[in-house]
């Protein structure tokens, strides 16, 4: 090989060995680093999954004393449907309202942490995640105590006539949305302010030069850069949203419970395994079939 390696080419110059081969081992090392994850995704995702699309088409007439029996009963996903259909309706409206005030204070705030808060970013952001570090279940009880009929909120709103004497916040669709705003607002903040903590402000003055007023910088320049953050901020909030189902059970009633309420119902409750079941995914192919018309949309409108 030796001999070989000094064989002088065309050029003159001695011939280069031909880097070694890698081995197998080598080549199956990336596939060997996948597996803890997929092996975790299997266990935990793929595994109850399929036990839950299982549950979905258990006979409808039995009952955890006499049993299930697996009998493709798929006439249990129209019943639940034709019985559940306001609260499956009510969780994407409540979901998106409170997404679109989520966006109206969310991006704004992120805004102005990323390029305008300055030494002061950093102490924003912890005001940002602060919240997460309770009980997600103490802050909707803490957001009972502001919307009482006794709290300071209600009693400002009828002191400027906002409000009649007997109005009142908690215990109606307005309390659950706010709760659902406020709870969710952080999944929407963080994101939207990575894409724009990176965005170049030179370009926001190279707009200005070429005379575009603000409102065109933004739509020009702005909104498409920080695209990424804002899909995946919008997803973050929205789809926990359309789920959840603490807000309206502490802080609505009956007439404001979403789907998530009579899913819980339905398996904790009224031990109602197949209608649960299917409620789940009928909710799944819901959330996913809206975040695909909406990344269909939204990729559109990037590339444009």
């Amino acid at each position: 090989m030796t001999a070989l390696a000094q064989v002088p080419t065309s050029t003159g110059q001695p011939a280069t060995p031909p880097p070694p081969t890698r081995g197998g081992r080598h080549r199956l090392l990336p596939y060997l680093l996948l597996l803890p994850g997929a092996a975790w995704l299997l266990l935990f995702f793929a595994v109850p999954l399929f036990q839950l699309a299982a549950a979905s088409l258990y006979d409808p007439s039995g009952s955890l004393s006499t049993g299930y029996a697996l009998t493709w009963a798929f006439g249990n996903y129209p019943d639940a449907v034709q019985a559940y259909w306001p609260q499956l309706g009510r969780s994407f409206l409540y979901a998106g309202i409170a997404l679109v005030l989520g966006l109206l204070m969310g991006y704004p705030l992120a805004y102005a942490i990323a390029q305008k808060a300055g030494r002061w970013k950093n102490l924003l952001l912890v005001c940002v995640v602060a919240p997460m570090f309770t009980s997600f279940l103490v802050r909707t009880l803490a957001w009972k105590t502001i919307l009482s009929d006794n709290g300071w909120l209600v009693g400002l709103l009828r002191d400027v006539h906002l409000l009649g004497p007997d109005g009142r916040l908690l215990a109606t669709p307005v309390a659950v949305v706010l709760g659902l705003t406020y709870n969710f607002l952080p999944f929407l903040v963080l994101p939207l302010y990575a894409s724009l903590e990176r965005l170049d402000y030179r370009l926001l003055e190279a707009a200005g030069d070429l005379y575009a007023s603000p409102v065109q910088t933004f739509r020009r320049v702005t909104l498409p850069l920080s695209m990424p953050g804002l899909i995946a901020g919008t997803l973050l909030f929205f789809i926990p949203a359309t789920g959840d189902y603490i807000n309206a059970e502490l802080l609505g009633t009956p007439n404001e419970y979403m789907i998530g309420n009579v899913i819980d119902s339905a398996f904790l409750v009224r031990l109602d395994y197949p209608q649960g079941a299917a409620l789940s995914f009928l909710l799944m192919a819901a959330i996913l079939a809206v975040v695909f018309v909406y990344l269909r949309r939204a990729g559109t409108e990037e590339v444009l």
